[in-house]
């Protein structure tokens, strides 16, 4: 599947692409910026969206993996175990999502978008004002907790092409988990999120390459700068500009292309 953008949608989806990359690895929610900007800015169907953006998620979660081990938290007992669990229900969640996903028309697709969107940037605020840094102690501390939160992450994933930090990075640091392990787990889950994603969406040819690449790339440097803001600034106003950010885009979506 080959999508042609014009030069002035193909810089909007190049500067969304590193915005988005610098949020997986500075805060967690930053992945559905590319699915937002592919609805947005291309003609490609719901398969197609969610399965160009899934793609690029592969190397974000490689690269973001790999700078967690270097700081150190996935290199955690209890890190790595999370980040296998959750991992682990990816495998059966992601292909149940991209196939919901091939049943869904444009309106529908665009509607449970703008609603997603909403109600990760609200749930980002609320981390925010109850947990600002992450707690001592994480109500996920059960396998089966943390077996239906990856189930539940890796569903909404392969709907919409996400990759798993912008779902489990909030929810587990309301449940009182630190926030760099939160996002080190949760970079490892992406990998396999993507990856079975990917397959499942390339099995529907339901992938564009072009704009995989085009948005891929500036992905991948903003997931480098945004593990160096994680550890070295202060993530507070990032998280706050794109949970308001995200919350206003949530009508955008809807005027946008629904009424077209």
């Amino acid at each position: 599947m080959d999508i042609l953008v014009g030069p002035w949608e193909a810089l909007l989806l190049i500067a969304i692409s590193l915005v988005g990359g610098i949020g997986i690895t500075a805060i967690g929610p930053g992945g559905i910026l590319v699915t937002i900007a592919l609805f947005l800015f291309t003609d490609l169907s719901p398969a197609g969206v969610a399965g160009t953006a899934i793609v690029t998620h592969i190397g974000t979660g490689i690269v973001g993996s790999l700078a967690y081990i270097r700081s150190g938290q996935l290199r955690e007992p209890q890190t790595r175990r999370l980040a296998i669990i959750l991992s682990g229900t990816a495998l059966i969640g992601t292909p149940i999502g991209a196939m919901m996903n091939s049943r869904m028309s444009g309106p529908v697709f665009g509607a449970l978008l703008a609603l997603l969107v909403m109600l990760v940037g609200i749930t980002v605020l609320v981390r925010e004002r109850r947990h600002p840094a992450g707690g001592t102690r994480a109500r996920f501390r059960t396998v089966r907790s943390q077996g239906i939160l990856g189930g539940s992450v890796a569903l909404v994933s392969g709907i919409f092409g996400i990759g798993g930090p912008m779902l489990s990075v909030p929810a587990m640091v309301i449940g009182g988990m630190p926030i760099l392990q939160a996002l080190a787990a949760a970079q490892a889950q992406s990998i396999v999120v993507a990856a079975t994603g990917t397959a499942t969406y390339l099995a529907q040819e339901a992938i564009s390459w072009p704009l995989a690449v085009l948005t891929g790339i500036p992905q991948l440097v903003g997931v480098w700068i945004g593990w160096r803001i994680a550890h070295a600034l202060p993530t507070r106003p990032l998280t706050y500009a794109l949970a308001i950010s995200l919350i206003a885009l949530g009508p955008v979506i809807l005027l946008m292309r629904l009424t077209t």
